[in-house]
């Protein structure tokens, strides 16, 4: 591509991620082609507008992840449209402006309307494709990891054991135990894939495994009407929710 908007791909070979919805509003046909050859070879999926009117409509009535815009754009600039968006259409899909001036002016004026990131002409492909990722990750918040059987519940990043959403204290091995049939619900675990679990080479003496099961089914559940923890004598134990299984 000629002069200075001509874009470089870098030299290193890597793994796409995540694959996004991006819309590319750039005028310059040129670096658009660039850049939707580049990120749809990784996987993306790319849309263009080649004018703000054009590229507005399809962010207001299409869900992107994310937005390339170039700042000077025909029919509305890139600022006006990013304000618009933002203002108007009240959508929150992050935007990552272009420009081909490196202008604190610009770059500020850019912000003010709602863009989330900047780069400036010519730029690396691998570079815009990575501040993307960076951006939709940001912008989609990290889902809880939770493991539910009927009415019981755990989180596996606060530790947090309930039912009926009453919290339950449990140990750090009655919480690895519970864990393991939790994640292997309705099947049977046996007591010797427990027993690994939880202590790993160092097994302890027999009657352990049985102590803490003890105490998990005191606590999980002997307070409530149905039970959950079943035995399966000479195999192992699982957890069930008795009407799915019904």
């Amino acid at each position: 591509m000629p002069g200075s908007q001509s874009l470089t791909d870098g030299s290193h070979n890597e793994v796409a991620l995540k694959p996004m919805r991006v819309l590319v509003i750039e005028d310059n046909p040129d670096i658009a082609a660039n850049i939707g050859d580049f990120l749809e070879d990784r996987g993306h999926v790319v849309d263009f507008g080649a004018d703000g009117v054009t590229g507005l409509h399809l962010a207001v009535v299409n869900d992107y992840d994310v937005l390339v815009l170039d700042l000077m754009l025909p029919g509305i600039d890139g600022l006006e449209l990013c304000r618009k968006l933002r203002q108007e259409a009240r959508k929150h899909t992050p935007v990552l402006m272009l420009t081909a001036r490196d202008s604190l002016q610009q770059k500020l004026a850019g912000f003010e309307t709602g863009a989330d990131d900047y780069m400036v002409k010519p730029f690396a492909l691998q570079e815009l494709e990575a501040r993307l990722q960076v951006l939709v990750r940001r912008s989609k918040p990290q889902q809880a990891r939770v493991l539910h059987v009927a009415d019981l519940s755990f989180n596996l990043d606060t530790l947090v054991v309930t039912r009926q959403e009453k919290a339950i204290q449990l140990n750090p091995i009655a919480l690895k135990i519970l864990q393991c049939l939790m994640e292997a619900s309705p099947s049977v675990v046996t007591r010797q894939e427990l027993e690994m679990r939880v202590w790993g080479e160092e097994l302890p003496d027999s009657d352990s495994l049985r102590v803490h099961i003890h105490t998990l089914r005191s606590a999980i559940d002997k307070p409530f009407d149905v039970p959950l923890l079943q035995t399966r004598h000479g195999i192992g134990y699982r957890l069930v929710d008795p009407q799915a299984a019904s």
